[in-house]
């Protein structure tokens, strides 16, 4: 099991959320203690709940081998959980890429990374929020700063 996060983190129609914090990840990784009973880290998904602090998610989870799958996305806020993806770079939304990557090479995670979500580019038809041109570009943008960060730590 890989349990992903609610997307986005707030309630909908007054329905609560069940898996929008580190504290509700916590309680589902504790009901069956067993590495088979893992996490997707989904940072878009997270990052949409304004008090979560993605990067301490991560690494904390990714430390006790409990994430099978991370989905990288970036989230720009417009207000109160109101926000949307924006491209994959650092600059142009809420969450440091770098360091979540980082986070990742520097605790020789062996799961799968991919990019989540891309934007409709270059006059692309698709579904929305699946963007074969943006996710692409954030899969080359992910790899190029993974392999920078292992040269760097290589090099150190």
């Amino acid at each position: 099991m890989a349990i992903h996060p609610d997307d986005p983190a707030q309630n909908i129609f007054g329905l609560p959320r069940i898996c929008k914090s580190e504290a509700d990840l916590e309680r589902i990784i504790e009901m069956v203690d067993s590495p088979m009973n893992s996490l997707t880290i989904c940072t878009g998904s997270l990052a949409s709940g304004p008090d979560n602090d993605v990067p301490k998610i991560l690494e904390r989870f990714v430390k006790m081998n409990r994430v099978a799958f991370v989905h990288a996305r970036n989230i720009k806020y417009t207000g109160q959980y109101d926000f949307h993806e924006t491209s994959h770079l650092s600059c142009d939304g809420k969450l440091d890429m770098y360091a979540l990557m980082k986070i990742l090479v520097d605790n020789e995670f062996k799961g799968y990374v991919r990019p989540d979500h891309g934007r409709n580019i270059w006059n692309e038809v698709s579904m929305p929020g699946y963007g074969l041109y943006d996710r692409a570009l954030a899969e080359e943008y992910l790899y190029g700063l993974i392999e920078a960060i292992t040269r760097h730590k290589k090099e150190a």
